[in-house]
């Protein structure tokens, strides 16, 4: 179980910061090198560039583990409506036969 806002399970089981949070310290962190760049007059297209393209990967990694873990939580949920512990096995089936016959 999460607890609301704050990001981390109210479980006592390790900490998980929001996806939120996550690229807002990565923004906030971007925000600061081109600022003491420009302070320091080496803020150039270039760090402008990188900085932008580590703002980007971050939010694409932290969007992708929000749909997984929001996805492993939905599924959690719908098995647990269920009344599953766990998917039901597949249901054992015959192969199909081939309607091509061997000549021989």
């Amino acid at each position: 179980m999460w607890s609301e806002g704050a990001g981390e399970r109210v479980d006592g089981s390790e900490p998980v910061i929001g996806a939120q949070e996550r690229l807002a310290d990565v923004v906030a962190a971007a925000v600061e090198v081109a600022a003491e760049s420009g302070e320091s007059g080496t803020y150039t297209a270039e760090v402008a560039r990188t900085l932008t393209a580590v703002v980007g990967k971050v939010g694409a990694r932290v969007a992708v583990e929000a749909e997984t873990r929001g996805f492993r939580s939905g599924w959690g949920e719908a098995i647990a409506l269920v009344g599953w512990s766990s998917p039901p096995p597949p249901s054992p089936r015959r192969p199909r036969r081939s309607s091509h016959r061997r000549s021989g």
